[in-house]
């Protein structure tokens, strides 16, 4: 019996496995044959992941030799294809309508407004309004107000997302959400202020299971960029309650019936709103790492037994129901679904850790890991000597991942944050875009973006900095007591105090020039221990070309 998962990068990897441990011919599609799960397939096609009636054709085919059993996806934004696939064929799926409800942007406010699900104001933008732009702006602004978030109506990952804060921010939005769709059209929203959560539910013969409810750590604006989860999320029950009705009503307004859904909700000051709805399991390790490690269910397996049409025996054991705690807009709604969750035993952290602008080196651990929380660390496969790196602007670009696991909610966070810091990516010395950002050099409408590692050092405190670090001194001996006292609590993003920045720069450089010890202060405040390791790496190697 064969089963179609389309995708075989790693987000899919969990549904590979599954589909060979319950006995299936795994078949695998993805429209790049290099994709990292492809050996893990037992037959694989490349068919790109939006050619649904190339996609229809082969599982026709794989149903006539040997019969399919499911058409699965996690992790992509491709469910639609799911669901146009198993529609035609009569598999277990949510409706092909559910689907594109759950994701074209545009489509999914509709049945939100339509249902009166709280969710922000939106306005859609076809790329043939971008030629009188400030005749589309004036209309958005009729009803909403700055800040807003564009994006593109069909992309994941945060791709060609961003906020926007002003007039002159607006344009270079539009256009890139635009050019990041798949349609060529984009969609602008009032931006939501709030904790925001990410919360995963299989949905199944009238009841909705709730599968994973972690906290997104989402940082520099006026990017969205997920910097880790931590699951489970600790909040009120009274907030946890109303976060999981509104996903409910949410994904009952899209006709969601059959198979996973996977919603981001913000907890803002009117109540839970709806950020979105997929019709799929989450990616960025959520469904497939951080949530079986905190709850002991194999998700993605239980999921790919409804694909399959077959009871999901370990989700219905280990559910427990969940009393609808509905926010006041959503008091006089019917309950969609009978609630269920199923709690996590553990807490799972995981934490992304990423570069300033440049190219890679070479990349480098600078401690053992020795913390048995640690489970995972997952660089990107496109990080490598020789590649370009940047400060991210999308959820794809970042450079890689650390997930921990501990029974202690401090413990776990700790040990993903301690792993992250001691992962480091050396810089080729003398690069024009990193001397760009050491510069501040940002474009017009990224205005204080990228952030600096530990923000702005006044003016007075830098101005009283003098001398030179020596030749191959230590920086921890020599660091200036000003910028101890007066910034000493700050982290970077790779959650490296100033004083850890100065001790690693003693062990990743123990060898170093001469270096003016204002320059390397302002490097470390700009771009935190790559950059202090770039800067004495760019005056060696001047002094050898001399």
């Amino acid at each position: 019996m064969n089963c179609l998962i389309l995708g075989a990068g790693l987000m899919q990897k969990p549904a590979i496995t599954a589909s060979k441990k319950m006995g299936y011919n795994t078949v695998v599609i993805d429209g790049d044959q290099n994709a990292v799960c492809v050996p893990l397939a037992d037959e694989f096609y490349k068919i790109d992941l939006k050619a649904r009636e190339e996609i229809l054709e082969l599982a026709k085919q794989l149903q006539e030799k040997g019969g399919l059993k499911a058409v699965f996806t996690a992790g992509t934004d491709f469910s639609a294809s799911v669901s146009y696939v198993c529609e035609k064929l009569g598999l277990p799926a949510h409706s092909f309508e559910a689907a594109v409800n759950a994701s074209v942007k545009t489509q999914m406010r509709e049945c939100f407004e339509k249902a009166g699900v709280p969710s922000p104001k939106f306005q859609r933008v076809d790329k043939s309004e971008l030629s009188s732009p400030l005749d589309l702006l004036e209309s958005i602004l009729e009803k909403m107000t700055f800040p807003l978030v564009v994006k593109p109506v069909d992309n994941m990952g945060a791709r060609g997302c961003r906020m926007v804060r002003s007039q002159i921010e607006f344009l270079p939005a539009i256009q890139s959400a635009v050019d990041a769709s798949r349609s060529g059209n984009a969609i602008v929203e009032e931006y939501m202020e709030g904790p925001e959560y990410s919360i995963d539910a299989l949905i199944y013969n009238g009841t909705m299971t709730i599968t994973g409810f972690a906290e997104r750590h989402i940082y520099y604006p006026p990017y969205f960029i997920e910097m880790g989860h931590t699951m489970p999320a600790i909040l009120e029950k009274s907030v946890h309650d109303q976060l999981i009705s509104v996903f409910a009503l949410g994904a009952a307004s899209l006709g969601l019936t059959c198979g996973a859904a996977k919603a981001d909700i913000k907890f803002t000051k009117n109540g839970p709103m709806i950020g979105e709805i997929a019709g799929r399991l989450s990616g960025g390790y959520m469904s497939g790492w951080t949530y079986p490690y905190a709850s002991d269910l194999n998700l993605t397996q239980q999921a790919l037994l409804i694909a399959s049409g077959e009871n999901p025996v370990e989700l219905i054991e280990k559910r427990q129901p969940v009393e609808y705690t509905p926010s006041e807009i959503c008091k006089n709604h019917k309950k969609p679904y009978e609630l269920f969750e199923i709690p996590c035993v553990r807490t799972s952290a995981e934490r992304a850790w990423i570069s300033i602008p440049g190219t890679v080196q070479y990349v480098e651990d600078i401690t053992e890991y020795t913390d048995k929380a640690v489970f995972n660390v997952l660089p990107r496969a496109t990080v490598e000597v020789g590649s370009s790196v940047d400060f991210p602007r999308n959820n794809v670009q970042k450079c890689g991942n650390v997930i921990s696991v501990s029974k202690n909610h401090q413990i776990a966070m700790d040990a993903s944050e301690a792993a992250v810091s001691n992962i480091f990516i050396t810089l080729t010395p003398d690069n024009i875009q990193t001397e760009k950002f050491l510069n501040n050099c940002s474009q017009v409408d990224e205005e204080s973006f990228p952030p600096s590692a530990y923000g702005s050092i006044q003016d007075s405190h830098l101005s009283a900095i003098s001398g030179v670090l020596p030749k191959n001194a230590s920086l921890e001996k020599s660091l200036p007591e000003i910028i101890k006292n007066n910034y000493g609590d700050i982290r970077d993003w790779n959650y490296n105090t100033i004083s850890d920045t100065a001790k690693k720069f003693d062990i990743l450089r123990s060898v170093h020039p001469e270096i003016d010890m204002k320059t390397l202060i302002k490097a470390i405040f700009r771009g935190g221990i790559q950059a202090a390791v770039y800067v004495s790496d760019t005056i060696a190697s001047h002094l050898q070309k001399a």
